[in-house]
């Protein structure tokens, strides 16, 4: 199917203007920037491919003789891409990532955990002003449990010379209510990091359709 056979509200550039970049998948955001696909393959189909022999960073450090000998890329196509990524480093270098200002935010940093079947812990390592330094996912538990002990958590803390951190875990069940075994794993982690200096600034619950913060229910 071509591009212009599909409903507007599922064309990328139509979607990008509609809901704003954040909304769309990766390969959504590729057409766009490839504009136009190859023989027989529309361009979220020739962006899918793309992203399926170059998953998840390494796209944006793959070279020229990878990129043009993808079938329906070729050279042109292949360059902006490179072109693409070059600008966004040279642009963010020496720049730290996003400000962390508000559980709302944490949430939706999280849409990769927030509908998964499993409990996943995260930690978002900052620095003193509060800036995202890196996050990771520190702990994958059961359906239904995640433990997690403080050296998952602050090992990484102290190798990226973090500040302060925000922890942050789905709920599989949909339930935005904290368990007595959260509010037990908050006060442990918290209490290990009053002992190491690294301020717990909130722990963020999160679920498809919103969030739980500590630090605004005053469980901190």
């Amino acid at each position: 199917m071509k591009i212009k056979d599909l409903p507007k509200i599922e064309r990328p550039r139509e979607k990008l203007a509609k809901y704003g970049a954040g909304k769309l998948s990766d390969s959504e955001l590729l057409a766009i920037l490839l504009r136009s696909g190859g023989k027989g393959t529309n361009v979220v189909e020739l962006s899918r491919k793309i992203l399926q022999k170059f998953p998840e960073c390494k796209l944006a450090n793959a070279g020229l003789e990878d990129l043009k000998n993808i079938y329906g890329l070729g050279l042109s196509k292949a360059c902006e891409i490179i072109a693409c990524f070059e600008l966004g480093r040279r642009l963010l270098k020496d720049k730290k990532a996003v400000l962390i200002l508000s559980p709302r935010e944490v949430w939706e940093q999280l849409k990769d955990i927030r509908n998964n079947k499993k409990e996943h812990f995260a930690v978002f390592f900052l620095n003193t002003q509060n800036q995202e330094i890196a996050r990771e996912i520190v702990s994958m538990g059961t359906l239904n449990a995640s433990l997690i002990h403080p050296r998952e958590v602050f090992e990484p803390a102290v190798k990226h010379i973090a500040s302060h951190i925000i922890i942050a875990h789905n709920h599989p069940s949909g339930s935005l209510e904290p368990s007595n075994e959260d509010e037990n794993i908050t006060k442990r982690l918290c209490d290990s990091g009053r002992l190491l200096g690294i301020e717990i600034l909130d722990h963020v619950i999160v679920t498809g359709s919103g969030y739980f913060s500590f630090k605004e229910h005053n469980l901190l």
